[in-house]
């Protein structure tokens, strides 16, 4: 007996062979149609042999008397020979043949045949053959077997074997392949015109591609297919085709994006295929501004003149954090005179805390909202009131009006109307925010504020809110406020998670993630930590000089330099920022956080002179933030000299509270417990030490109200349920965005939008349905009056 295909067999396969070893002289008309390469031949080798070893003889070609016929490749034979086939006798014949090209006798020889199909393996068949890795192979081949056979034969070599199978294949073929490759295997539009045939020319040329083998079963490469024909169909062939279908993709309305992720690296190059990488980087800049920055590079090197898409492209790369490429080629633009490339250039400039040259350039550009926010920082109150958008009334310049007017009363106004107009310029923006580039974004100086006047819930919100806002560029910059808000609220834990591995590489994401790093470990008591984190405070300072929108951090660094005995590290840090709060006319706002800092570092260094200096200035804040702080400095003051009152650091600690500073309230009830020489008095600050410190790390982030006793999930989002949780209370409209610092008209939003996700036909049912979700609250959380 010959020796068998053995692992190359399939199960049908084997049936068959069985069946004729059994019983040989049975009839058996059979043919057997299949793509190139899915082991026909290999089949009919195998019938010959199982012939053959029960002494029974086989032909092909030709049918005999007596003998079984074996006919291959009988989509080659001529129209006599197939007809000779279709007309014989022959009790045992198998003919194997391609689905293409199929004339017309080789239909009528399969009328007389019954017709067996063999498609591809599967993994477990490929498994016989190859052992492990059959998932990759069968993922790389498709199951087909002959490419399968190949890579077992020799992997790295089995792309370039398909060089001399696309060598023997049509023209148009080829053609169709690449287009396939393309993405345009089933746009019989676009083929019909790349082709030069009408639909039934096109279809033929589908069908014998089809046969080669190199197609799925869904028509796509398969993809070490895909890979011989990148490589190997002859250049001017492949970017003929690129070139082409670009030239057609131009007349069409459909996305371009996808065609035109195909000609990156394809080294299609001419104005057509310029025009199209343009074209889908303008389409991709607010999904993914690093495609299109890659999109816009990728224009140019096709041919694009640079001037044409400077601009956008350096906007591109600033959104995706790339501020290196977005300045060197703003800097081109601005050289001749482009006003758009000038506000990238002042973006990127704030993120690198250079906010004095970002002023010029907004200046330059004609922007003054965002012109007056840099001016602030760096100390400036002397631009002017900025209430209506320069340019057309579009969501971002509304935003950036809003946003502006709310940084100039932080210095000089209402604290609460500050916050408001930069949480609605975040709300205003939420919708078209994901391309906005901007010196900060809304709900970032919006945090900001709220951090300040300690309104940390307000932060959290509208951080929440943000979503994408501003692109990768601000990602970093919202997560590291989300990660201050914890550790202000005595989630170190959440707040180390947040900032674990995080990539923080322009200097003001830096200086936030030292300062954090620092932070956590002086209220986790990890003074190796403590130490490593500020070996980096210098660096940090050197690339990033201080402004009004790094006082946080500042506050970190001038306590933990107390703590480490190491102020020289700061230079003139603290200096610079008391000079630019008093050019700003010494805003209570912005100056709380440094003072309070400034009383803990006095204690620390037993400069109590110091320390009631400070404390003088947090009185000045007549706010309940700074009278709280307040309240609570004084009473650390007396608690460092050993005058402990329980009542009055029990009152001290809950003010912290309620300013959502939840470590320092816990270090207060702590360190008075330690210093009181009153028994009983010690005993019940412990207890209240140990209970908030307790309720810290019970204070995740949760809705208001927890769901109902059925666990079923609470079907509104985290606003929308402190919004029912107010209405609730009875609050109008008014009353509850006076509360959430937005509009009454935005509070009607999103009851509407309450009443949908409940499916409540009217108020009194969606009031039932709430006060359900009401019934199982969680623990209230101290609120700020």
């Amino acid at each position: 007996m010959r020796p068998s295909a053995g692992p190359l067999l399939t199960d049908q396969t084997r049936r068959l062979l069985t069946a004729i070893t059994a019983d040989p002289a049975a009839p058996l008309r059979l043919a057997i149609v299949a793509p190139g390469g899915y082991g026909k031949s290999t089949l009919l080798r195998e019938i010959a042999n199982a012939y053959q070893d029960a002494g029974v003889d086989t032909v092909t070609g030709e049918p005999a008397s007596g003998a079984v016929t074996l006919v291959d490749n009988a989509h080659l034979l001529t129209g006599a020979q197939l007809a000779r086939l279709r007309d014989s006798h022959c009790a045992r014949m198998v003919v194997a043949c391609r689905p293409w090209p199929w004339p017309a006798e080789l239909t009528d020889l399969m009328l007389v045949l019954d017709r067996s199909q063999l498609g591809p393996w599967d993994v477990i068949s490929v498994k016989r053959l190859l052992g492990e890795g059959a998932e990759a192979v069968h993922g790389l081949t498709g199951g087909v077997p002959r490419w399968v056979a190949r890579v077992a034969r020799d992997g790295e070599a089995a792309a370039r074997s398909l060089r001399f199978d696309l060598e023997s294949l049509d023209r148009d073929v080829l053609r169709y392949l690449v287009a396939v490759h393309a993405g345009a295997g089933l746009r019989i539009d676009l083929l019909g015109d790349l082709l030069g045939r009408d639909s039934d020319g096109v279809a033929e040329v589908m069908r014998a591609a089809r046969a080669t083998g190199f197609l799925s079963q869904d028509g796509t490469l398969l993809p070490l297919c895909a890979r011989a024909v990148a490589e190997f169909v002859p250049a001017e062939l492949y970017l003929g085709v690129l070139q082409r279908l670009a030239e057609l993709r131009l007349d069409g309305t459909e996305p371009i994006l996808p065609f035109a992720r195909f000609l990156l690296g394809s080294g299609a190059t001419g104005p057509t295929v310029a025009t199209v990488l343009d074209m889908a980087a303008r389409e991709v800049v607010g999904d993914d501004p690093a495609a299109a920055a890659e999109l816009f590079g990728a224009a140019v090197s096709a041919g694009r003149p640079l001037r044409s898409v400077v601009a956008d492209w350096a906007r591109a790369a600033a959104l995706s954090g790339d501020l290196d490429t977005a300045l060197r080629l703003a800097d081109q633009a601005v050289g001749a005179g482009d006003a758009s490339a000038a506000r990238v250039a002042a973006a990127a400039l704030a993120h690198r805390g250079q906010w004095a040259r970002s002023a010029e350039l907004y200046g330059w550009a004609g922007d003054k909202a965002l012109a007056s926010i840099a001016s602030i920082a760096v100390g400036d109150l002397t631009a002017t009131s900025v209430t209506h958008a320069d340019g057309p009334p579009t969501l971002l310049d509304g935003a950036a009006a809003l946003m502006a007017e709310g940084v100039r009363l932080s210095v000089s106004g209402s604290q609460v109307t500050a916050l408001s107009l930069l949480v609605r310029s975040s709300a205003l923006l939420e919708p078209a925010g994901r391309d906005a580039l901007l010196p900060d974004s809304p709900a970032a100086l919006a945090a900001l504020v709220a951090l300040h006047c300690g309104a940390t819930g307000v932060a959290e919100s509208v951080l929440d809110s943000a979503g994408s806002m501003g692109g990768a560029v601000m990602r970093t910059r919202h997560t590291l406020l989300r990660a201050w808000i914890n550790m202000c609220n005595g989630r170190l834990e959440e707040a180390g998670e947040l900032v674990d591995g995080l990539g923080a590489h322009e200097p003001r994401d830096r200086l936030f993630l030292v300062a954090l790093e620092i932070g956590l470990a002086r209220r986790s008591g990890d003074t190796p930590a403590l130490r490593r984190a500020w070996q980096q405070v210098g660096e940090c300072l050197v690339r990033h000089p201080v402004d009004l929108f790094t006082i946080l951090p500042l506050a970190e660094f001038v306590v933990a330099s107390a703590r480490l005995r190491d102020t020289a590290s700061l230079g003139t840090a603290p200096g610079d920022a008391l000079a630019i709060l008093h050019r700003l006319g010494d805003p209570p706002l912005w100056a709380t956080p440094l003072h309070w800092a400034g009383v803990h570092a006095a204690l620390i260094a037993e400069n109590l002179d110091a320390a009631r200096g400070h404390i003088a200035v947090l009185a000045a804040n007549h706010t309940s933030y700074g009278s709280a702080l307040t309240q609570a400095a004084t009473c650390w003051l007396d608690v460092t000299t050993a005058r402990v009152d329980p009542d009055q650091v029990q009152a001290a600690t809950g003010a912290l509270l309620e300013a959502g500073l939840w470590w320092d309230s816990a270090r207060l009830a702590s360190e008075a417990a330690i210093r009181t020489s009153d028994r009983k008095a010690m005993v019940s600050l412990l207890d209240r030490a140990r209970g908030l410190q307790a309720r810290q790390h019970q204070t995740r982030r949760r809705p208001v109200r927890q769901p109902p006793a059925s666990d079923l999930p609470c079907p509104l989002s985290e606003r929308e349920q402190e919004v029912a949780d107010l209405i609730l209370q009875g609050m109008t409209y008014k009353q509850v965005g006076d509360k959430l610092f937005i509009s009454a008209k935005t509070v009607e939003h999103h009851v509407a939008r309450i009443r949908q996700r409940l499916g409540a036909t009217n108020r009194s049912e969606m009031l039932t349905q709430l006060r359900a979700i009401a019934l199982h609250p969680a623990p209230e959380l101290p609120r700020r009056s």
